[in-house]
């Protein structure tokens, strides 16, 4: 999901007990914004593990720290970390071409002479685009599940590279996907089997894995969309080095502990081998590392990830200069990225939110709403496309479904699927020159481009 660094010695303040149950508190009982959410912290005194909410919106136990969830996105940390290890094993270097590890017959791309290499996909600066343009999924519930491996080389052997490889970076899970998939194949072995081979089981990450057990299944907290309602768990096939693993509060703890170098660990070597790799991917104050994005503020480095299924959204991030960690898993499709920087460091926000009001449609001209239609810019790698058929508007984010946009003024919308509003701004000749995104209590101009 969806998606820079001098480390100081400063010594940062967590986020109280009370100030964070009050946090959770907000989000789960007064905004109605999540079913379930667990906050759990490691640094050199020890751990703590704090569950709010309901494993699911019919079962009244909070989630605690062995309570199992879909971790999406971070799974791309434990991927670059699979490279990293196989580096220091000697396996593979840094600059192989993924299309050694591929079959002979798949034609990856490449550019001006230029073949992408396995670090390339790791810092995702491989001209690789966020999804595959052959991405149609039999079930949109559990969209990956049927994304094979012929699938994958049948988008790789057909595409063009529409910009040289390293020249800037862009959040790809194709690519990540890729990675995994093909240092599996180096392996000889599954991407899973090689997970547990060469991280989970070193590290004693027991309760972590790609294929539940019948032991998680009786800890998974069920994982809700933005209304609170269950939805479906994922699967992954091809891409599941972007976003298989399925993991626990205090496993991923263990996880960030080895990274903070808090345990020694056979993995320690290629941990500092991934944070010692770094690109700015022209958002302000953000690298990238291997696997690991690091956002520069407030005279710190905060290494991070965050991750999003349909039903859940995570987040796990240390601070090395303080040795302190935190992971936020949550049961359902609500950004808690906030509460994870702001338990690391007090002074990013996490304000209070609100429920979300009963929003009524209302009619707008087609004339009217042919003047939004266009493309519109929200980061360098990152659009909203906003569309008009047949006099209804919709709007599709980059590499996201397309959903419809409902009135409730002439120019301010709002979308059903999740809490979000769309405030278009005309110029003089009528057309929108730029929208607002409103969305978790902040307001993002984005300007259009077409």
């Amino acid at each position: 999901m969806l998606i820079r660094g001098l480390v100081f010695l400063l010594i940062l303040p967590c986020a109280r007990a009370q100030d964070l149950r009050a946090i959770l508190a907000n989000r789960i009982d007064e905004a109605k914004k999540a079913v379930g959410i667990v906050v759990a912290t490691v640094d050199e005194k020890g751990r703590n593990v704090t569950g709010y909410g309901r494993l699911a919106a019919n079962q009244p136990i909070a989630p605690d720290g062995d309570a199992v969830f879909e971790i999406g996105s971070i799974t791309k940390v434990f991927t670059s970390l699979l490279l990293a290890d196989m580096v220091e094993r000697g396996e593979v270097t840094l600059d192989t071409p993924v299309a050694k590890l591929l079959p002979a017959d798949v034609k990856m791309p490449q550019r001006n002479g230029k073949q992408i290499t396995l670090l390339d996909l790791s810092m995702q600066v491989s001209g690789l685009p966020r999804m595959p343009n052959n991405f149609r999924p039999a079930d949109p519930a559990n969209p990956f599940a049927d994304y094979d491996a012929p699938k994958l080389y049948a988008f790789l052997s057909a595409h063009t590279l529409s910009r040289d490889i390293g020249e800037k970076y862009e959040y790809s899970n194709l690519g990540v996907g890729l990675l995994g998939h093909a240092l599996a194949r180096k392996a000889g072995m599954s991407y899973e089997n090689l997970l547990k081979a060469r991280i989970l089981d070193p590290l004693g990450m027991k309760s972590t894995s790609i294929t539940f057990s019948e032991d998680q299944k009786k800890r998974l907290a069920q994982g809700h969309d933005a209304k609170l309602n269950p939805v479906k768990n994922w699967d992954l096939d091809s891409l599941a080095g972007a976003g298989a693993i399925r993991s626990t509060a205090n496993d991923m703890l263990t996880f960030l502990s080895a990274h903070m170098e808090l345990q020694e660990t056979p993995l320690r070597q290629a941990m500092r081998r991934m944070r010692s790799m770094r690109k700015e991917t022209g958002s302000a104050d953000m690298a990238i590392a291997m696997g690991w994005h690091i956002l520069t503020k407030f005279g710190t480095d905060l290494v991070w990830h965050n991750g999003g299924t349909a039903g859940y959204r995570t987040f796990a991030g240390f601070v090395q200069a303080s040795k302190k960690g935190v992971v936020v898993l949550c049961n359902t499709s609500y950004d808690i990225d906030d509460i994870g920087r702001h338990v690391l460091e007090s002074r990013y926000p996490a304000p209070n939110v609100s429920a979300a009001k009963e929003r009524i449609a209302i009619a707008v001209a087609p004339q009217t709403l042919e003047m939004y239609a266009g493309e519109y810019r929200l980061a360098p790698q990152f659009s909203i496309t906003v569309t008009l058929e047949e006099n209804r508007l919709y709007l599709q984010a980059t590499a996201q479904p397309r959903f419809e946009m409902f009135a409730e003024k002439e120019s301010e919308f709002f979308l059903k699927v999740v809490d979000a509003q769309i405030t278009f701004v005309r110029g003089e000749t009528g057309k929108a020159t730029h929208l607002v995104l409103h969305q978790n209590g902040a307001n993002q101009k984005a300007e259009r481009v077409k």
